[in-house]
């Protein structure tokens, strides 16, 4: 069976009645047990309580209480001395079915923790959507025949109450939903003028909708940010309810940042789950990929069994592997099952602390940004964002530890994920002031101004900021001497962005602390750590002035004892990646040459990697070592065994590029042998222990 299309809803959306299908061919006495159990469901909602209901709080009240009565009717029925309904009870018991399955979704709905503001916007909507379903009700009443609706005297009378109450009910949004919905459009079309609305009125419609804390604003946010994602996975990127759904975004950033001076107890400072979240029959480690140790976002399980991310999963499988990961076992099919299980236990986690369930990369959409943007950013969104941005930037310059570890929280989360929030906060100026934040003492504010500098540093104006303002010197500080291990990974991770600029690799190469720092973390750091340095190491030798310098700092010895430790593991192709470019120079070269059986290890890496790209790093750094080396390079690799079946058969399977480089490397031995071997004497009879050179035309 074939998995189902990404595309596909993983659930309805909020305020979307699904199609109910009328009920066929059952009789009455299933249909009326199964239609007790949904009234009495219906009616258990606490309609009286303001916190479950803080929207349409009268329009709940008057469709619990008419499920109430009806349910007292249906009950009534069921234990009248009848010995069976008529089959002619089928339709009206069938309309009464449609129309409480109808508003239990409604009420669900409405009910919903996060999802209180959309409901105040659309509450016109679903009180006609109730007035529809009471209807129905007082329809289906009509339509029941009198022998079932005068089972007995109380249920004659119940059922003309219900219907009468049907008919009746006038449902409509109440008086303080009107105005705290004209309270929204108001604070709206402040916005759009780039004028902060007044407290008072944004409090008062946040005490209609009962969001009281910081953490309940972010479920808001968290929710209306699904809701976003839903709608571009659909191809509905461009309509009106979009649009709206990023200003209510913003408008609840803007509330978060400005109007609660605290993070409560369910977040932790610098934005991230608490462990406790996690379910207590499930281990922590279990929702991290196998492969990125990262939590998983869209998670699939192979036909061994075990579950990766998609995403990372399918980078293992692309590269040519066809192994499990975990357990080495061969994959009987390329086929990858969506694991719904653990990603609803993921996403609950994760909902539960007002973050959503970030999407995968291969469909992942930067809702709001500029240029190209799925999702249109409207004028009031905008200058809600930069009003929010603004007073998140001030915070930096003038605020208490407690405020500033507040306004660095906001500022990582807020330029994670969106590169609208990213150019807001460039254009405001904060890379110097978080640069000036990474000397504060208090591990929370460091962490966080890390993880925003970070962020900021994937925009070309971020990257030029940090440089301006003398920045890279202090990251390179915080890679030593950072508070938390993560700190220092996220700073690793900064220089390797900066990197990707040649001047500003080579103005990273010029402080003394830079190049052995990040050799110091391939030796000694853990996974995340060396694979964030030996990156950042890469993209500052694309200048020629730091070769000699990760030489000099011992790159060499370190990326071979990774390499001896971890030969076929995740770390593997990035050390040989990161040798192959030193050894593009021909001191470098001359080093990895000398090192104690590095070019063995080369060779056993290039026969068991399963890695493309490690491969085509691997033949390209043996043409250079044979390039820089000589004929005695030439000659101790075409004595080794194994090196030439590999590069034969990187020949016939290997992408272009590499094959065209193994071409290379065998011909290059080939001319050796044949050179150095007397024209007058025969062509030696291979032995045992040396294999067999075939000439590759080229």
């Amino acid at each position: 069976m074939q998995p189902p299309p990404r595309n596909q809803p993983k659930r309805r959306r909020l305020l979307a009645l699904p199609a109910v299908c009328p009920c066929e061919s059952i009789a009455p006495e299933p249909l009326l047990a199964s239609l007790v159990s949904l009234a009495a469901d219906v009616a258990s909602r606490r309609a009286g309580d303001a916190s479950a209901f803080p929207v349409l709080r009268r329009a709940v009240r008057q469709a619990v209480r008419l499920a109430g009565l009806l349910l007292a009717f249906l009950e009534e029925v069921r234990d009248a001395a009848m010995s069976t309904l008529p089959f002619s009870a089928v339709l009206g018991l069938t309309e009464l079915h449609v129309a409480m399955q109808k508003m239990r979704f409604l009420l669900t709905d409405c009910a919903r923790k996060g999802a209180r503001l959309w409901v105040l916007v659309n509450a016109g909507q679903i009180a006609s959507e109730l007035r529809l379903c009471l209807g129905s009700v007082a329809a289906a009443m009509d339509v029941l025949p009198s022998s079932v609706v005068d089972a007995s005297e109380e249920s004659g009378e119940l059922g003309r109450l219900v219907a009468d109450q049907a008919w009746r009910a006038v449902v409509r949004p109440d008086a303080g939903d009107r105005l705290a919905l004209r309270s929204v459009r108001s604070i709206m079309d402040q916005f759009k003028k780039g004028v902060a609305p007044e407290s008072e009125d944004v409090m008062r419609v946040l005490r209609r909708i009962g969001v009281e804390t910081w953490s309940q604003c972010s479920e808001e946010i968290a929710f209306l940010d699904s809701e976003l994602a839903a709608r571009s996975d659909a191809g509905d990127e461009s309509s009106s309810e979009v649009v709206l759904i990023n200003g209510l975004m913003a408008f609840l950033v803007y509330c978060r940042v400005v109007l609660f001076d605290r993070i409560d107890s369910k977040r932790a400072d610098d934005g991230a789950a608490r462990p406790a979240t996690c379910p207590e029959w499930i281990r922590p480690e279990a929702l991290q990929c196998p492969i990125t140790l990262e939590l998983m976002t869209d998670p699939v399980t192979v036909s061994t069994g075990q579950t990766y991310d998609r995403a990372s999963i399918s980078r293992w499988m692309k590269a040519g592997c066809r192994t499990c990961p975990v357990t080495g076992e061969r994959l009987r099919t390329a086929d990858l099952v969506p694991n719904a299980a653990l990603c609803g236990i993921i996403e609950a986690m994760l909902l539960s602390n007002g973050v959503s369930l970030p999407e995968p990369s291969s469909t992942r959409h930067h809702h709001g940004d500029v240029g190209g943007s799925a999702a249109p950013f409207s004028a009031a969104a905008a200058g809600a964002a930069r009003l929010a941005v603004a007073h998140i930037v001030a915070q930096f310059a003038t605020g208490s530890t407690e405020e500033r570890r507040k306004a660095t929280c906001e500022a990582r989360k807020l330029s994670k994920h969106s590169l609208f929030y990213r150019a807001l906060f460039v254009e405001a100026n904060a890379v110097p002031w978080l640069l000036c934040l990474l000397s504060i003492m208090d591990a929370s504010v460091q962490d966080n101004a890390v993880a925003s500098l970070l962020s900021l540093s994937k925009h070309p104006g971020g990257r030029e900021a940090l440089v301006e303002a003398g920045g890279i010197g202090l990251v390179v500080d915080v890679v030593n001497v950072g508070a938390k291990a993560e700190t220092q990974q996220n700073a690793v991770a900064i220089l390797f962005y900066l990197s990707s600029n040649a001047e500003y690799a080579e103005e990273i190469g010029r402080f003394p602390e830079a190049i052995p720092t990040l050799v110091r973390l391939i030796r000694e750091g853990a996974q995340r750590g060396r694979k964030n340095a030996m990156v950042s190491l890469y993209g500052l030798l694309q200048s020629p002035s730091n070769h000699a310098k990760a030489v000099a700092a011992g790159a060499v010895a370190a990326l071979a004892g990774l390499l001896s430790s971890d030969r076929d593991g995740d770390l593997a192709s990035d050390t040989v990646s990161v040798l192959a470019r030193i050894a593009e120079q021909p001191a470098g070269a001359l080093v990895v040459l000398s090192s104690p059986g590095l070019v063995a290890r080369l060779v056993e890496f290039l026969a068991a990697s399963a890695s493309r790209s490690g491969k085509d790093h691997c033949v390209g750094l043996l043409v250079l070592l044979c390039r820089h080396g000589g004929e005695k390079v030439v000659a101790l690799l075409g004595g080794m065994r194994g090196l030439m079946g590999s590069l034969h058969s990187l020949v016939a399977d290997g992408s272009p590029t590499t094959s065209k480089k193994a071409r290379s490397l065998i011909n290059v031995i080939h001319r050796h042998y044949e050179l150095s071997r007397p024209s007058s004497l025969p062509a030696p009879v291979p032995d045992a222990g040396r294999e067999r050179i075939v000439r590759v035309v080229l």
